[in-house]
């Protein structure tokens, strides 16, 4: 008896399942386990339901699909390849982790187009997707009209037990339920096998139920392997909930069809092997070679292509009529799709003299989201439940929630790492949103993660972190970062600006708005702290620049950031009227100094000069490069204490005897 010819649907199920095995194979490392266990619903998502155009991978009103559990990219670059994305060709799949391949071991937005956010850590795909929506929920109550809908797109994840296990996945999906996030939509792949073996062993709770209390909508596809049908009505049942995002678990077997591998851990993160892939094509009937594609599948997969132009066609039409009602709002919309920021933006930052009365940063960073957020309708943020203290308000803006997406204040709740992890949903999304999250710097511990992913995929979030160091005072060590800072700076493509007056947190904001494509973190003090009469908001550019200077060339350089910025001026003037030649440099951003010519750092801090003295509240790590062997620092080398803020100061040194003592110090050796 011969066997029926396999279906077009099993085919292409089939496809994705062997290019995972034979890349994992090739390579000789990987993950082969889900992308053969959640090929059933990728292919329903994909070719019945996923609105996109492979020969656009950008196209705006495209659905975002995010694979959480970003292990398992071999899913994500097989449909990629079999969609027709010129980003993953059949050579891209046979290079699967490989030196300088478009296929990396897990899925980065700057490697392959069509991936839409990098997801290597657990949980943070799915806080993404959350920003997603919200970016999505926030620009169509801002642009849509009556008869005229120019946003209208879904954010689809794939995510696995250990996504679901990770705080940071629990945090933003308490968030999305809140907030009624209905373009949301989550395929759970409960295949209960994480790299410990079966989750019976950590794992055991009722996932549905969970989400149910968060407010999400809930299904079950029981049978995950086979029944595509039955996602994809899932799928289509979660869309008519328009008022809740909806998790949809499916049960599927990982490892599926290997005869001796799946449902084990063994197929999670290792090879099939060549023998154990021969018996796996055996057993699901499949009769071609390794990377070999029956034409049949790509012909229906190729489908993507024409289906993905008509619909970019029919929504281009749609931004033009919109474009001939609604003439400005359509300006604004394309212009921030261009990532263009409007003309004008900073011409309010204000700027001060010494005259003015000393603020603390946090206050400073306040007036300068007051006075650019008028002429910056991208700007979006808030703060995790901290908005008094960080003062990251927008005056007059309302809070975004459900019913009020137009509102571009976030309430993140106390959710720190979930927000970081939204900010860069926010930032992923394309659309010119400018992101920011304030938070206590002391709790960039629980956002490094998200922060880091910030970094590597080179998105312009901006972190306001206020209480900044031991003057946070009687809150003791545990929320005095005297660590945090140079560990920061630590990361590679993270601005960190510590700005020590009025002009120089004008003159954060100004860079790290315009830098749409680095990250960067402005740590803010809580206590007051002088304006400087040469201080300078262009300067800040530089990241280290000569405040004040001598007569000839300099006996000794002070080297000031925050708060400490004016026991360097202070104590310059003490040394200068004894007679010395004293040069004080501001430091607002170290990384910014270094990038700059070799010429420009000689004249700020001339080789010649190797007496020099930094003052920072915050451990020494990093700052060695700039005092050499012969210098010394005015820094932390222990955890702070409980004590009022000015009290902390004195008694760990940061006063203006001790600079001028350790300088004198510097002199006579």
């Amino acid at each position: 008896m011969v066997a029926a010819p396999a279906s077009v649907d099993t085919l292409c199920v089939n496809s994705i399942r062997f290019l995972a095995v034979d890349a994992v194979n090739k390579s000789k490392s990987g993950h082969p386990g889900l992308p053969m266990g959640c090929a059933p619903m990728a292919y329903a998502l994909w070719d019945k339901v996923l609105r996109h155009n492979p020969s656009n991978p950008k196209w705006f009103n495209r659905d975002r699909f995010v694979l959480s559990a970003g292990h398992g990219c071999m899913l994500l670059y097989a449909l990629l390849h079999l969609t027709g994305y010129d980003s993953v060709t059949i050579e891209d799949i046979k290079q699967f982790r490989q030196w300088g391949s478009r296929t990396p071991g897990h899925p980065e937005t700057f490697e392959t187009a069509g991936v839409e956010v990098t997801t290597g850590p657990l949980g943070a795909g799915i806080a993404n997707a959350v920003g997603l929506a919200i970016a999505e929920a926030h620009l169509a109550a801002k642009f849509n009209r009556p008869g005229c809908t120019l946003v209208d797109h879904y954010t689809y994840v794939i995510m696995g037990d250990g996504c679901n296990q990770e705080g940071v996945a629990s945090e933003a999906c308490s968030l999305a339920g809140h907030l009624g996030l209905g373009k949301l939509i989550a395929l759970y792949d409960d295949n209960h096998i994480t790299i410990d073996g079966d989750t019976s062993v950590s794992f055991t709770e009722d996932v549905l139920k969970r989400y149910e209390a968060y407010g999400w909508h809930v299904q079950h596809v029981a049978d995950g392997n086979n029944d595509v049908g039955a996602i994809v009505r899932a799928i289509e049942a979660a869309k008519a909930v328009t008022d809740r995002p909806s998790l949809i678990k499916v049960t599927t077997t990982i490892g599926y069809g290997s005869p001796n591998k799946s449902n084990t851990a063994g197929v999670h993160g290792a090879p099939l092997g060549e023998e154990e892939a021969q018996l796996t094509r055996q057993a699901l009937g499949w009769e071609y070679g390794p990377f070999e594609v029956p034409q049949e599948a790509y012909d229906h997969w190729r489908q993507a292509r024409e289906r993905g132009a008509a619909a970019e066609a029919a929504w281009t039409a749609t931004l033009a009529e919109y474009r001939s009602q609604f003439p400005s709002e359509a300006a604004l919309f394309e212009r921030m799709l261009r990532g263009e920021l409007p003309e004008g933006w900073d011409r309010d930052l204000p700027s001060y003299t010494a005259d003015d009365k000393g603020l603390a940063t946090r206050q400073h960073s306040q007036n300068c989201l007051n006075a650019i957020a008028p002429h910056l309708p991208e700007l979006i943020g808030g703060s995790a439940d901290l908005t008094h203290s960080n003062l990251t308000d927008i005056k007059g803006e309302k809070g975004f929630q459900k019913g009020a997406e137009a509102n571009r204040y976030l309430h993140f709740g106390v959710r720190e790492h979930a927000m970081a992890a939204i900010l860069n949903g926010l930032a992923y999304h394309g659309s010119g949103l400018v992101p920011y999250g304030g938070t206590f710097l002391v709790f960039a511990d629980y956002m490094r993660g998200s922060m880091r992913l910030s970094a590597l995929s080179e998105l312009g979030v901006i972190y306001v972190l206020t209480h900044d160091s031991i003057g946070v005072g009687e809150d003791g060590p545990t929320h005095q970062p005297i660590e945090t800072i140079p560990s920061l700076r630590a990361m590679p493509n993270l601005l960190v600006f510590r700005p020590g007056d009025g002009n120089e947190t004008s003159g954060a904001y100004k860079v790290a708005v315009n830098n749409r494509h680095r990250p960067s973190v402005l740590a803010l003090s809580r206590q007051a702290m002088a304006n400087q009469a040469n201080s300078s908001i262009d300067k800040v550019a530089f990241g280290g620049y000569i405040l004040e200077d001598c007569d000839g060339t300099p006996e000794l350089i002070l080297i000031g950031t925050g708060t400490e910025l004016d026991l360097c001026v202070q104590a310059a003037r003490q040394l200068t009227a004894a007679g010395r030649r004293v040069r004080v440099v501001s430091m607002p951003c170290v990384e910014l100094f270094v990038e700059q010519a070799a010429s420009y750092q000689e004249e700020v801090l001339p080789s010649a000069v190797r007496r020099r003295l930094l003052v920072e509240a915050a451990e020494s790590f990093g700052w060695h490069r700039f005092v050499g062997l012969d210098g010394d620092t005015v820094t932390m080398d222990r955890f702070g204490a409980s004590a009022p803020g000015g009290t902390c100061m004195e008694k760990f040194g940061f006063t203006v005897d001790n600079v001028v003592a350790k300088a004198n110090a510097l002199l006579a050796g």
